[in-house]
């Protein structure tokens, strides 16, 4: 549930504080643990490092971005995908067939300069 309109978006003070002392286009990463903060239009253009729990990964604010948490885009969990022998048939079955697209693709070309 976001909060209410009286209360206004919730921006890690600390972090404005930061935010304030750089200058736009900056390359410099910005730490932060504050994942909670709101991203709001003064953020835009700057280099986040965003904890994820062991290590900090760098988020580029755009404006896309601005009204999501800072967490969001900050994945905590780590997704090692499905196993199992039906998904590595499925995963041969869409390797077989890029290789038989470019194949395909390669043809086409020399196909025509024959002609």
């Amino acid at each position: 549930m976001s909060r209410s309109i009286k209360k206004g978006v919730y921006a890690d003070e600390k972090l404005m504080k930061k935010v304030g002392r750089l200058r736009v286009g900056d390359k410099t990463v910005i730490k932060t643990w504050a994942r909670a903060s709101t991203i709001v239009p003064e953020m835009v253009g700057y280099n986040f490092g965003v904890h994820n729990g062991k290590t900090h990964l760098p988020v580029f604010i755009t404006e896309d971005m601005v009204g999501h948490k800072l967490g969001e885009f900050s994945p905590t969990r780590k997704f090692s995908r499905h196993g199992g022998r039906m998904q590595r048939e499925i995963e041969a079955a869409v390797k077989q067939k890029e290789i038989d697209s470019a194949k395909a693709a390669k043809e086409a070309p020399a196909a025509e300069a024959k002609k």
